[in-house]
């Protein structure tokens, strides 16, 4: 199959869909492009700010695509091309679009509460406080997984000649290992990373404070973008996992608890141009390679076959849930609700921007997964692609990231003749760019929600736990405690928990919908659909964990089994309650605005 029917069927999908079904679902929630947004009537200067579109845009699809549409993809691959791209394009389209646009939608009609303050809303303190901790527990579980993708990206090498470099190149640093030379790709990325981290807070000051043109802004976002990698290439940092970690951990306390303006946001505008880039030049490379013949699924090549259904089972579990819950971000995702009800509604400078950020912010990320899956599919022999994701050798590690970036480098070289070495640098990148930026937005996150929950459970909490600083803190040291766990399985559990807080977040907006009044069945049906999903994968991954003593991730996952099983009986009972009680409403008396909800209080 040629790498063009399925990227050109996609795309067709996804603008038809964001013109057709992305209308239907905003007329559906009564989106008002009059109405003013909290980044306006509470602008604090630290974390409601309102900001230009194209700005918010670039920080929520940075932070929201992250490295899952990247490795869940990758390791899904193992089913085959066509399993893994029907779940992306569909469940993209009526599940993760719809889910980010609600969710961000409410989040903008609530003042910018998160998506659990607004649970305790429409559901009930109790609610409330159960959703905080499952939240809790799925991002610190966002953290370690990506913590441990970074670290491991960060430190990637790869055999010189399977690079198609000469001994004696100057590009990479080399270093040997058993008797190979290896190329250290991730030295690039790594100086790259710092050098942009270090620009961000000038370039924050220079939009913020001193209102700088964004035209002149982008130029000096992309200058610093191509400095940084000539920097990798002349000065590559290497570091081993374990100091990257730390230092990383470090980064992401810092930029929690500082101001959006300082790192957060520009940070991300910087990041974004090589996140844009990477994703044109991913497209580009499949059309280029599509007209010279590049294919997946052929029998005659080395690549990824169409369906593999038999090795997915072996390596990863049944279709169902476990190729649902692999390929999370991409598809849906739980923390998108996150970052549109944390961070995003807090910038939307207008109402009539949410569903370009919401609805096309999330297809956008089902494209670059899509793009993902026919690079790798495609231009990675299946060989080395089960060595480096699912049976390294002795002493390494699974890498889905090297598998990726090494994909980019055989298409760039397929398509546009450079060597493969110039393509998996630019993949490693384009990782990095996405997994920063996600560490950084969701331990600010978890800061958000445990700064809300000492509140719910404490009449008044001591200063010490108000204080941004010591919650920032907490978040770091729980995403220490589970990035010990082996990456794959921190994932399959990452990914279960991930898309059950995207089926609590369709329990909250359903419930708001009910008592306004509002259409339902667009909410509901993909709610019910990811419960049944991540609930069965819980307990599919229950005994495995048990059986290897991995105590950690055996307990969080009866924990996460019993938090989403109290949140869905107490959300069917409130959809009842607020039944009962719109039923009750006279004939002619206007619907409750968002100062209000019925049936709960």
């Amino acid at each position: 199959m040629n790498v063009l029917l399925p990227l050109v069927v996609a795309l067709f999908a996804f603008i038809v869909a964001s013109r057709l079904y992305g209308g239907y679902v905003a007329r559906a929630l009564g989106l008002d492009p009059k109405r003013p947004t909290p980044a306006v009537c509470q602008n604090d200067g630290r974390d409601f700010v309102p900001t230009k579109a194209h700005i918010v845009f670039a920080h929520h699809f940075s932070a929201i695509a992250g490295a899952g549409p990247i490795i869940g993809p990758t390791l899904a691959l193992v089913y085959g091309v066509v399993p893994a791209l029907l779940w992306i394009v569909l469940g993209g389209i009526f599940l993760g679009a719809v889910h980010d646009f609600a969710a961000l939608f409410v989040s903008v009609r609530e003042k910018g509460r998160s998506i659990a303050d607004i649970a305790r809303k429409v559901l009930g303190k109790d609610a409330y406080v159960l959703f905080c901790l499952f939240t809790i527990l799925m991002l610190v579980l966002v953290n370690s997984s990506f913590l441990s993708a970074t670290a491991m990206s960060l430190t990637s090498k790869w055999p010189l000649d399977k690079l198609q470099l000469p001994a004696g190149q100057s590009l990479l640093r080399v270093v040997e290992e058993g008797g190979v030379k290896k190329g250290n790709i991730g030295g690039i990325a790594s100086m790259s990373v710092v050098f942009i981290t270090l620009c961000a807070p000038l370039l924050g000051w220079l939009l913020h404070k001193r209102k700088f043109p964004v035209g002149p802004a982008y130029v000096i976002a992309f200058a610093v973008c191509v400095l940084s990698i000539a920097l990798g290439v002349r000065l590559p940092i290497s570091a081993t996992p374990d100091a990257w970690k730390v230092i990383l951990s470090v980064y992401v306390l810092l930029a929690a608890g500082t101001p959006v303006w300082v790192i957060l946001q520009p940070r991300d505008f910087i990041n974004v141009q090589i996140l844009y880039a990477g994703l044109l030049v991913l497209v580009v490379c499949l059309v280029i390679g599509g007209f010279s013949g590049l294919a997946v699924g052929t029998p005659t090549s080395d690549a990824a076959p169409s369906w593999n259904i038999a090795e997915g089972v072996k390596q990863i579990g049944f279709v169902w849930p476990m190729l649902f819950i692999t390929i999370a971000c991409g598809a849906i995702s739980g923390f998108h609700s996150m970052v549109a009800s944390g961070t995003t509604s807090k910038q939307v400078s207008e109402e009539r921007f949410v569903r370009t950020i919401g609805y096309n912010g999330m297809l956008l990320e089902s494209l670059l997964a899509v793009g993902v899956v026919l690079a790798v599919g495609s231009s990675l022999g299946f060989a080395d692609y089960r060595n480096l994701v699912w049976t390294p050798s002795a002493g390494d590690k699974s890498n889905p990231i090297l598998a990726f970036s090494l994909g980019i480098g055989h298409l760039v070289e397929h398509s546009l003749g450079l060597p493969t070495a110039y393509g998996t640098i630019f993949g490693i990148l384009l990782v990095e760019g996405f997994v920063i930026t996600t560490l950084d937005a969701a331990v600010r996150l978890n800061r958000y929600l445990l700064e809300e929950l000492w509140r719910a459970l404490l009449a008044k909490p001591p200063k010490i736990l108000t204080w941004h600083w010591v919650n920032s803190g907490i978040s770091v040291g729980l995403m220490w405690l589970f990035a010990k766990n082996p990456f794959a399985d921190n994932w399959k559990l990452f990914g279960t928990g991930n898309q059950m807080l995207a089926a609590i977040s369709f329990m909250a907006v359903t419930a708001w919908l009910l008592s306004r009044r509002r259409p339902t069945l667009f909410a509901v049906i993909p709610g019910a659909f990811m419960v049944a999903t991540t609930f069965a994968s819980l307990i599919y991954l229950a005994p495995g964990f048990f059986e290897s003593q991995k105590v950690v991730l055996f307990v969080s996952d009866i924990v996460l089994a019993i938090l989403s099983l109290a949140l869905t009986v107490i959300a069917v009972r409130a959809y009842r309650r607020i039944k009962r009680a719109v039923a009750e409403l006279p004939d002619g008396v206007p619907l409750p605005d968002e100062e209000e909800t019925v049936g709960v209080g």
